[in-house]
């Protein structure tokens, strides 16, 4: 089954939100935000903005009629700023006005008179400073402090990790129209559309029922849009409230960049011990979290952090404490992966450093310490049904792990201006929302007169086919052509109190979901079709649209009187047979204290393995990622070509994160990488070969169908690469021993080919 949004997105048809006719009378927005990163308003002069012709009003916190507060985990993020202002970009005001152009000119003629303080902008002079989000957290086995002397290497270090732009096609955005009766309809390009109805809500002062939020799709997300799309929400619905008028805010794509939260940076110090048969005994691991401003999604984030901070390894003693520090940055948030990625590019790091004073390679390290059915992780859950061993192998079978280093070897021995540079890489990354209230999902199904099916779930469509599969799920479910199904935008007024589609665990959640309301709909039709055809109900069978009698082998009997499906539908129908249903679905099993920070928090593990291959020109420092071959663990397929297209997706983003996408800022805060001229992302030219090899099983009964969750696991891949250029870098400069920084941009890999001692 192809994506269903094919036609309209390659015809130019697809509606997002800044295609939709606007309504008569609508407003445009655009923000009014500081300009230093941490201070006290003193004065605001905005005569000459508002005297210009088409500016209808310019609103501040004053003029909120509910909770000036935004902040989901903490309420530590006014809407709009009252006094004092934390990070360059923090929205003072909202300026309504005829057309965005009105809007922006009037911006530049308020004047804002500060009283500037001093900003922080590492999170390890936060920490210092105790300037933190929430108490550190550790989740820790075995005895760290007592298991080194058992060891025979013990290596310490640093690793930076920098943060990414998120850089969705369709910038933030929400229309918001009045209706009837002081109720208010948004339309919201957002990943969390209750999340999204409960802060609007509260900033008007409003119930949750007066407020309905609506998302037909969004042009992209990667997490960017799982709780900042609340503020530009709450921003178009109080200009729509106050003025009762429609209001729109469509930020540019310069205002986007500057605006909103990124990848959390980290800064991380690792310590690590073996013995000498390549064993690793200890793993103690502390993470300083950028969360910028305010919380965010950040304590949620750094707990991921901790749960992933072993990867797919078993290490018997470990600890890992986790610091999410405030800083006077844009506040950070989710991206894919949530971060999982800073976790595992810090152990792959020590492990890859633990090689290079050792006799081992790091691929032979790898190998060694992969976790096995029955080990338990440093949380608490007993790993069950892993593939990371089968699938290690086969990335050994198909591609030559070690062959493939010795022919390397002799290529660099034989070449001077290029060096090449492979690197193998595991990965095992869990799957449930870690907060378990989360794990949760609701589905409404309508059966028409006529046999159309139109479904409803709680997900959200970003690109990544979920609606897709939600049609294929109830077409498979009903056994009728996918073309009698219409999925609906989703809306909080048909599925209520939805999570976020976010975790990787959209399909899972509300496919079954699904499921549940479908096969609703299918016992009260096969107890009608059970009474047309004198048959038992457990003996009817619903097969390509036909209905009839099963045989020995669960396939149509033909030779017992069959029924159409639409036939069925409309006898069903005048016997006023219900054919609608809601479904719900909880994943069940899953568990998790974090008093003692030991459970079960995840339904199943995603595994899979990859090996990268780069040539570096040693004269420039540029390189090219040649190849990238993969393992995954797809479970049961579901769908190869929306699969294929996550994987090879989730690829080149993370190699981008890894190689390319370097933020830089000011020593004022100031974000200077904000336009696509200064922030580099990987083009259709850098994008290597890949080689996907999609290992099939059904042993997944947590799946959808049994298939296994496939959003955010190919991101990690673009690990491997960085992993890859350093070992071509040390092929050159066999001194180096840089430390480990991420993005390992051509800028950085030129340093590194001449740098000595550390220097």
């Amino acid at each position: 089954m192809k994506n269903i949004d094919l036609y309209s997105h390659v015809r130019g048809e697809s509606i997002y939100i800044d295609d939709m006719p606007l309504v008569a009378g609508t407003l445009h927005i655009v923000i009014l935000y500081s300009s230093i990163a941490n201070g006290i308003i003193l004065n605001i002069d905005d005569k000459d903005a508002k005297s210009i012709d088409g500016v209808h009003s310019i609103i501040y916190a004053r003029d909120i009629p509910g909770v000036n507060q935004i902040g989901n985990i903490f309420p530590d993020e006014p809407l709009l700023a009252n006094n004092e202002v934390h990070f360059i970009g923090n929205a003072i005001g909202l300026i309504l006005a005829e057309s965005p152009e009105i809007g922006i000119h009037a911006r530049s003629c308020v004047k804002i008179e500060y009283e500037e303080k001093p900003a922080v902008f590492d999170p390890r002079e936060a920490y210092e400073k105790d300037f933190l989000i929430q108490p550190p957290r550790t989740f820790e086995n075995g005895d760290v402090d007592t298991i080194w002397d058992s060891c025979d290497l013990v290596i310490e270090d640093t690793v930076e990790i920098g943060g990414q732009e998120h850089l969705y096609l369709e910038t933030q955005a929400s229309y918001a129209i009045p209706q009837e009766a002081g109720k208010l309809l948004v339309h919201s390009s957002t990943q969390s559309p209750t999340l999204v109805q409960k802060i609007v809500a509260r900033v008007l002062g409003l119930s949750m029922n007066f407020v309905e939020i609506d998302v037909k799709r969004m042009g992209g997300a990667f997490g960017g849009k799982e709780d900042q799309a609340n503020a530009y929400a709450c921003m178009a619905a109080l200009g729509s409230y106050l003025s009762n008028k429609p209001a729109k805010i469509v930020l540019s794509r310069h205002d986007d960049m500057h605006l909103t939260g990124k990848r959390h940076p980290y800064s991380v110090d690792y310590k690590i011990g073996m013995t000498n048969n390549g064993k690793i005994l200890g793993y103690d691991v502390t993470f300083y979290q950028d969360a910028g401003a305010s919380a965010d999604l950040s304590t949620a984030i750094i707990e991921r952090t901790l749960f992933h901070a072993a990867n797919a390894y078993y290490i018997p003693n470990l600890r890992a404490l986790g610091i999410s520090a405030r800083t006077n940055f844009h506040p950070h948030t989710a991206f894919r992966g949530f971060g999982a990625p800073q976790a595992v590019f810090t152990i792959e790091s020590a492990i890859h450093k633990l090689a290079g004073k050792s006799q081992f390679t790091y691929s032979q390290l790898q190998e060694i310490n992969l976790m096995k059915d029955g080990d338990e992780t440093h949380y608490g859950q007993i790993m069950e049904n892993s593939t990371i061993s089968t699938l290690w192998n086969k990335l050994d079978d198909k591609f030559s792990i070690r062959q493939k280093e010795i022919e390397i070897e002799e290529y660099n021995k034989t070449n001077s201006r290029y060096k090449k540079g492979v690197a193998a890489f595991p990965l095992c990354f869990g799957i449930s929302f870690t907060k378990i209230m989360l794990n949760q999902a609701g589905a409404l199904i309508h059966v028409y007169q006529d046999g159309s099916v139109a479904i409803s779930t709680g997900g959200t469509e970003m690109g990544q086919g979920l609606q897709t599969r939600m049609v294929q799920v109830a077409a498979t479910l009903f056994s009728i052509s996918y073309e009698k199904i219409k999925i609906e935008a989703t809306n909080t007024t048909r599925v209520a109190n939805t999570s976020p589609s976010a975790a990787s665990a959209t399909a899972d959640l509300n496919g079954k979901a699904l499921e549940n309301a479908a096969n609703k709909i299918i016992k009260r039709l096969k107890t009608k079709a059970g009474l047309i055809l004198n048959q038992p109900e457990d003996q009817i069978i619903i097969k390509n649209g036909i209905v009839g009698v099963m045989d020995s082998n669960g396939e149509l009997d033909r030779d017992h009187k069959t029924l159409e499906w639409d036939e069925l539908i409309i006898q069903s129908y005048l016997s006023r047979i219900d054919l609608s249903a809601h479904g719900f679905y909880q994943t069940p099993g899953i568990h998790f204290d974090s008093n003692i920070e030991k459970g079960h928090p995840f339904a199943y593990y995603s595994f899979g393995t990859c090996q990268t291959e780069v040539t570096l020109d040693t004269l420039r420092g540029t390189f090219i990622v040649d190849t990238v071959n993969v393992v995954h663990d797809v479970g049961k397929l579901m769908n190869r070509e929306l699969d294929l297209g996550q994987l090879e997706g989730g690829i080149v983003q993370g190699l981008g994160w890894t190689l390319m996408e370097e933020l830089k800022y000011l020593d004022d805060g100031r974000l200077a990488s904000n336009t696509f001229s200064a922030y580099k992302i990987p083009d259709i030219s850098f994008t290597p070969e890949m080689n996907i090899d999609m290992y099939e099983h059904d042993d997944n009964p947590m799946g959808i169908f049994r298939s296994k969750a496939i959003g955010e696991p190919p991101l990690f891949y673009g690990i491997s690469a960085l992993f890859a250029l350093k070992n071509a870098i040390s092929a050159f400069n066999p001194s180096n021993d840089s430390t480990y920084r991420l993005p390992l941009t051509p800028e950085r890999a030129l340093m590194d080919l001449y740098r000595s001692d550390n220097s």
